[in-house]
């Protein structure tokens, strides 16, 4: 990055609202849609003030229809737009499901190669902030068993910014997760102009030596934490944050787990069907003869996420992420 390069310090919320006013500004064909996202700025308040800066032709209110504004955006997607939409919350997607499998992820397949999608679900996503019921659902590998559809989740408002960017300037649809912990939760210094963070390629959060620790959204932080507790207790920890679910970065997984021979796996999601289990494949597939201990994964229940009073007895802590640590390096 150049030194001359201007920052500024931003929340996640923050900077996904600049990712978009840049596209807004630099291609025409970039529309967003949903719910409440003009007048009101959106539900987060990621879209606040730019229906007023773009106009109604830019930033368009919806009907309350996932199902109607999804499959228009598909449509516009189709006929050279780029549209970028926000679904309120994960747990809201639901009808939208038909539209974007039957359709939005299969338009290369189904062409041949002559068309594209280009398409953006913004999703806020994740247990924490006390959303009622289905609110808080993290659902992520409904979409990442379907082939034709990336699935995006940063952790940092930096990689936010860079990787919807990217997201938008996509051929094909992008499903980008927003962890609500992570939106107000702590700020950085964030390139003022375009940048990319490149899909598909996870990162190092934290180098270590005796174990890794693969985590993505706001289960990175607690995977900080955790090995910032393990080294005291003379664990060293590689943290990993894999930035994209679907395609997952097989070579960071693989060169981290030969590399410490003892993995961790963090997520707040369920654990049967979840994302940790792929992640535990790729484990198996490219590094088996290196483990020296079992894989251990940490993650919600699987039931639906509880109400206010029991969140925080569903959600991984650091604690629990620890115990799991101190148990495969004593293996």
């Amino acid at each position: 990055m150049s030194t001359l390069t201007k920052m500024k310090t931003l929340t996640m919320v923050q900077a996904i609202t600049d990712a978009m006013r840049v596209m807004l500004k630099e291609n025409e064909d970039v529309l967003l849609m949903g719910e409440d996202i003009g007048t009101n700025g959106g539900v987060f308040r990621a879209t606040d003030g730019l229906q007023q800066e773009f106009g109604e032709d830019r930033v368009l209110d919806t009907p309350l229809s996932e199902a109607g504004f999804i499959g228009a955006a598909i449509g516009m997607g189709l006929n050279g737009f780029r549209p970028v939409t926000e679904v309120q919350f994960l747990g809201f997607i639901y009808p939208a499901y038909e539209q974007i499998m039957t359709h939005a992820s299969r338009i290369r397949a189904r062409t041949l190669g002559h068309f594209t999608c280009p398409l953006v679900i913004r999703a806020p996503y994740g247990a924490g902030v006390r959303a009622p019921e289905i609110h808080s659902d993290s659902t992520e590998a409904l979409f990442t068993h379907m082939p034709g559809i990336k699935v995006v989740c940063p952790a940092t408002p930096y990689d936010a910014k860079g990787l919807l960017i990217a997201a938008i300037e996509d051929p094909d649809p992008v499903l980008f997760l927003e962890p609500m912990r992570c939106y107000r939760s702590s700020k950085e210094e964030v390139p003022e102009e375009k940048y990319t963070v490149e899909i598909g390629k996870g990162k190092v959060v934290t180098e270590g030596e005796d174990v890794t620790i693969i985590a993505w959204g706001a289960m990175v932080k607690i995977a900080e934490d955790a090995a910032k507790e393990a080294a005291d207790k003379g664990i060293s920890c590689e943290v990993l944050d894999l930035r994209t679910l679907y395609p997952l970065d097989k070579d960071l997984i693989s060169s981290s787990v030969q590399k410490t021979g003892k993995t961790v796996i963090v997520h707040e999601a369920h654990a049967t069907g979840g994302v940790g289990n792929d992640v535990l494949a790729i484990i198996n597939d490219k590094s088996f003869l290196y483990q020296k201990a079992p894989t251990e994964r940490v993650t919600g229940f699987d039931t639906p996420v509880p109400y206010f009073g029991f969140e925080d007895f569903y959600l991984p802590d650091s604690k629990r992420v620890l115990a799991a640590v101190e148990r495969v390096a004593r293996y």
